[in-house]
């Protein structure tokens, strides 16, 4: 009984934590239900007020239930065997829920987000912006956040500079929008020799890991994005999909309208029923290689600044982000 309570609870808080705004207990029953899980309003009310007696969640009058710090440590604390898999859930449930259209280039799109120390700012723009001038990032847009602001569903500790990367499941979302189902299979470490991706060097399903891969290496030292950024030798994170293999030249397609738009595309689109860097392939089927959208801050890593990332974080206007070259100035702007 108290098992079940739990798992009602977690998913309530993770409704929570993903909305930006505060959100009615109807509208949380209807995200429930979406996900699979049948709770009655009566039933979430009550687990809401207890909540808001242990401090995970408060109540905002007329405008409904939002999560508290308390309540997200909550949820970073929920056991791992309720979490394995969680990295495939959150991009099916991005990849849906982002609305960017490719035409207007409005509505929103997937971010990452990492946390820099204020102390650290100066020295990480000038590195960020030699990591994307020199490749291997998701496109060219980043976001800026503030102490305290809402970057996507993970509110800046104080202290800290929040710096938003466009999601390299940004690209699922817009395919998947247009009708082309795609399949995300696995992070991996890639290797990077002379310029060009050389074989994945270590692999992890997204449907075995409560952590994102991407993170994982970073944190365990194993990138070396700044190598592969400066002289082209070095690793990489990227993530591996599959697609539905008669889609092909639509697909190329839109990877182009996104690359323009500043959102980054494929690094590698194999053929039908052909492997990709010895990645077998189903029948029908394609495969094709993304940048991690984390990689230039992986170089931030690398040359000794402590970040916090997380990744697949959440959703954001399009309109909020601008080009990585104008970081100086909008961080100037603002400090």
């Amino acid at each position: 009984m108290k098992e079940r309570i739990e798992k009602k609870r977690l998913a309530i808080l993770r409704i929570l934590k993903e909305s930006e705004q505060p959100i009615s207990s109807q509208r949380i029953v209807e995200l429930l239900y979406e996900i699979g899980q049948e709770i009655s309003e009566r039933t979430v009310r009550f687990h809401l007020k207890d909540m808001d007696k242990d401090g995970l969640t408060e109540y905002i009058e007329r405008r409904g239930r939002r999560i508290t710090k308390k309540g997200i440590s909550e949820v970073s604390k929920a056991r791992v065997v309720d979490k394995v898999g969680l990295i495939n859930s959150k991009i099916d449930y991005f990849s849906y829920k982002m609305n960017f259209d490719l035409n207007s280039r409005k509505g929103t799109v997937v971010i990452n987000i990492s946390f820099i120390p204020i102390g650290d700012m100066k020295k990480s723009i000038k590195i960020l912006i030699n990591a994307f001038k020199n490749g291997f990032s998701m496109g060219n847009l980043i976001s800026l956040h503030y102490p305290g602001d809402l970057a996507g569903a993970e509110i800046v500790p104080e202290g800290y500079i929040g710096i938003g990367t466009v999601c390299s499941f940004t690209l699922n979302g817009v395919l998947t929008g247009k009708g082309i189902p795609i399949r995300s299979l696995f992070g991996g470490l890639l290797e990077i020799e002379n310029g060009k991706p050389s074989r994945f060097v270590e692999i992890i399903k997204y449907d075995g890991t409560s952590i994102d891969p991407l993170e994982i290496f970073i944190k365990s030292g194993m990138t070396d994005a700044a190598g592969a950024a400066n002289n082209g030798n070095g690793r990489i994170g990227a993530n591996f999909l599959e697609a539905p293999g008669t889609a092909r030249e639509e697909i190329i397609s839109i990877g182009e309208e996104m690359r323009i738009a500043g959102l980054g595309t494929f690094l590698t689109l194999g053929w039908p029923g052909h492997s990709v860097l010895q990645v077998p392939i189903n029948w029908g089927r394609m495969g094709g290689i993304v940048i991690g959208g984390l990689n230039p801050i992986a170089i931030l890593e690398e040359s000794g600044i402590s970040v916090i990332s997380k990744a697949v974080s959440g959703l954001v206007e399009f309109n909020n982000l601008f080009p990585v070259e104008n970081l100086y100035d909008h961080y100037k702007e603002s400090s």
